[in-house]
């Protein structure tokens, strides 16, 4: 089949998904539950696109699973994004240097 028909199909999805909401949902939207999920969208979607790679960025899952751990639990306690990146990835490298040997 011809490529630019993929291409062709592949923009107007991607336009229709763009315009429907503004051209649909033109009144403001009052209802507090549906403003509290919609507030989510942006999180949910950013932890679904991160997670499958963290899970595949080390060479075990045991690593990648200590690194992840410790992200969440520094991100519980409210720590700052640069010190939970860096202790993760320095268990992450621990880990998988004790699994090598």
């Amino acid at each position: 089949m011809n490529i630019w028909i993929y291409i062709a199909v592949m923009a107007i999805v991607t336009y229709l998904i763009r315009m429907l909401p503004m051209t649909i949902l033109r009144k403001e939207i009052k209802n507090k539950t549906l403003r509290s999920f919609l507030a989510y969208v942006p999180y949910v979607t950013l932890t679904v696109m991160t997670f499958p790679a963290i899970l595949g960025a080390t060479r075990s899952i045991y690593s990648a699973l200590a690194g992840f751990a410790t992200a969440l639990i520094m991100s519980y306690f409210k720590k700052s994004m640069i010190l939970v990146a860096l202790v993760s990835c320095a268990v992450v490298f621990i880990t998988e240097l004790i699994l090598i040997h």
